[in-house]
């Protein structure tokens, strides 16, 4: 379903070449490519729709996906622009019987689950995930990325990091105790979008959360720190004792051959895309199967995700004002 391309976009940038690729592939795989959900036939089989447009649309998107016989529905993050519109999602979706999936492709890296694994075996060990992009350090280029992605930073580039934390550190925000910005390494900035409106969002940013139930994490992101996610463990001591890439040597071959197969697409696509097609293989069975979507995200855990990120972004503004 694309509006945009296959409608007033049609001619604009990008319209001839998406269409010339559309025609080519109906023709080679018979797939139907429409500009409307309720253009959809019935379904002759269980139906998954995959739900990933501009923010502000999903909730309209999830109600048509509803209405078009949608067995399992697949939001990608953040699923809304406010905790109370993924909340009121959340409940369209249960009083239809309909499950609801989320796109947080971290949740089954294998760099999150080996540094879980091996944290485990480290008393006293101390775990902090950080995320990177490839942005130039300019504020035209940072400026452009502010606007864009105008929900702000935890709401969008850290908020795998923040799901991470309600799965798997027992964070929500009734639970946290406290939270501590790293202000050496943290990075807030006002820069003008191509509007020429003003933005203010973090650069960077690098915090701690500690939980009322005893537990303590660390996420860092940079927008300018390059193409590589990873997460580290530190002992008692707080000296390093593991990190683990994302890619790593394996999944290095995979970017490569993306690379050139795709060469004008961000980087951050290829070294997301084992864990992409393991989430979509896995919400696709559990549509056909039943079968539990092992490690995927619920919208439930989306809608405490969002929470969380709304609670963070005024704090940690504060302490870097």
């Amino acid at each position: 379903i694309e509006g945009w391309f296959l409608g007033p976009g049609a001619e604009g940038p990008g319209g001839p070449e998406f269409n010339e690729w559309a025609t080519e592939t109906a023709a080679k795989y018979g797939t139907n490519f429409l500009s409307s959900v309720s253009d959809l036939p019935d379904p002759a089989q269980p139906r998954v729709a995959l739900i990933s447009g501009r923010t502000a649309d999903n909730p309209r998107l999830l109600g048509e996906c509803i209405e078009a016989g949608c067995k399992c529905i697949y939001l990608e993050k953040p699923g809304a622009p406010t905790v109370e519109e993924l909340q009121g999602m959340k409940d369209v979706a249960e009083e239809a019987g309909i499950e609801v999936l989320m796109g947080y492709n971290k949740n089954v890296c294998k760099y999150v689950r080996k540094t879980r694994e091996f944290a485990e075996t480290v008393p006293d060990s101390h775990v902090t995930f950080v995320s990177n992009n490839a942005y130039e350090n300019t504020p035209e280029s940072l400026g452009e990325c502010f606007e864009r992605n105008a929900e702000g930073m935890l709401k969008n580039m850290a908020i795998h990091e923040l799901a991470l934390l309600v799965s798997f550190y027992d964070v929500t925000v009734e639970n946290i105790e406290s939270v501590t910005a790293d202000k050496e390494f943290s990075s807030m900035q006002t820069l003008p979008g191509p509007s020429g409106k003003d933005f203010t969002d973090f650069d960077r940013i690098k915090f701690t959360i500690k939980t009322k139930t005893g537990k303590e994490v660390s996420v860092a992101a940079d927008r300018c720190g390059g193409t590589d996610s990873y997460a580290t463990v530190t002992d008692a001591e707080g000296e390093e004792v593991f990190r683990y890439y994302m890619p790593d040597e394996e999944d290095k071959v995979l970017v490569k051959a993306l690379e050139e197969k795709y060469p004008t697409a961000m980087p951050y696509f290829f070294t997301q895309d084992p864990d992409y097609v393991t989430v979509k293989e896995r919400v696709s069975k559990h549509t056909v199967t039943g079968d539990e979507a092992e490690g995927v995200a619920t919208i439930a855990i989306a809608v405490e995700t969002l929470r969380v990120a709304e609670y963070l972004t005024p704090t940690l503004m504060e302490q870097l004002a």
